[in-house]
């Protein structure tokens, strides 16, 4: 059963393996790895890959083969993903890829599950579970692929191997209310992502925690939010930083296909009133400046939804600038 920590916060990444603009695939994935051996030596909990497809600028897609290179180049950081976006997988292909990845690397493996498809739906369509009803499947998708990591005594004739009495961590990913619910009547800790969708955190949150029944996994309800961080040695450096950031979800808000960008002095004539509305709204929950001023926002924060612990995302183009973003976020953390 997974014990819970009040003591102090937990903090952890999330990576989408942004491509930036001039780099290739390998380079990009080299910097993944940099990262997150960066992290681990800095002392964060875990590190997790997300699942998207059919995006040029993001390159996350085979996230169980990116997990296990992760795996590979690191010691003892957790890794996992944020999420598997199950209507796209059969459940049994998801218990094996974990299971052996679980094998290999023990104890060290998280799996996050996300309803969505991580795509639109033509792509969905060609990732082969083809229909829109994969996705009303899911509660019934994640008790199946819960019941492939038992005990052989409780399984039935379809089993996985590996993955039978693994010990593989499930989380239930959300970004409105709709997965809360299940994250709680599952008993299962429950991830929620802040960074791109704000509106429903409140409430998300509360019909999780108010709601939840413990279970052989989880005794209390466990939260974690994901939310972006810029982080920099002055609140100047930070600012300009975060147009990169900016530019990023502008990328969204278009639907346009643009690698992520360098910084700029000024995000004036980039966009428009509505588009900037637009980012802003998206990205509410985005905590930049120096040590002192991501530490008040933390603050402010933590005061309001007391997370048990926090999972960060960084849009910064230059890979040093990122990594000492994770530094000062980390120092951040632990003095508050």
């Amino acid at each position: 059963m997974m014990t819970v920590n009040k003591k102090s916060i937990p903090v952890s990444v999330l990576d989408l393996v942004a491509v930036l603009e001039g780099q290739t695939h390998k380079q990009a994935i080299g910097n993944l790895v940099s990262l997150a051996q960066h992290t681990e030596k800095l002392g964060y909990q875990r590190y997790w890959l997300t699942e998207h497809h059919n995006m040029p600028a993001v390159i996350s897609s085979a996230t169980s083969v990116l997990i296990g290179h992760v795996l590979e180049n690191t010691q003892s950081i957790r890794v996992g993903s944020g999420g598997i976006m199950l209507p796209n997988h059969a459940p049994l292909v998801v218990a094996e890829q974990f299971g052996t990845l679980e094998a290999i690397y023990p104890k060290r493996v998280d799996l996050g599950l996300g309803r969505a498809p991580g795509t639109d739906m033509r792509t969905a369509h060609a990732l082969r579970r083809t229909t829109q009803e994969t996705a009303f499947a899911f509660p019934q998708d994640v008790v199946e692929l819960q019941q492939y990591f038992k005990s052989m005594e409780h399984q039935g004739e379809v089993r996985a191997f590996p993955g039978v009495d693994a010990d593989v961590p499930i989380y239930i990913l959300g970004s409105s209310t709709s997965s809360a619910s299940l994250a709680a009547r599952l008993g299962l800790p429950y991830a929620f992502a802040a960074h791109f969708a704000p509106a429903q955190l409140e409430q998300a949150l509360q019909i999780y925690r108010n709601q939840f029944t413990p279970s052989e996994y989880l005794s209390e309800p466990y939260v974690m939010v994901c939310v972006n961080v810029v982080a920099a040695d002055t609140n100047e450096e930070a600012a300009k930083l975060s147009t990169s950031t900016d530019r990023f979800y502008l990328n969204v808000v278009r639907r346009t296909e643009e690698f992520l960008k360098p910084p700029v002095e000024s995000m004036d004539g980039l966009w428009n009133s509505f588009e900037e509305s637009a980012v802003r709204s998206m990205s509410a929950y985005s905590f930049k400046g120096d040590k002192n001023a991501i530490q008040q926002q933390l603050k402010k924060f933590q005061d309001t939804f007391q997370v048990d612990e926090l999972m960060a995302v960084t849009y910064i183009y230059d890979q040093q600038a990122r990594k000492r973003s994770y530094e000062i976020l980390k120092e951040a953390v632990d003095e508050l």
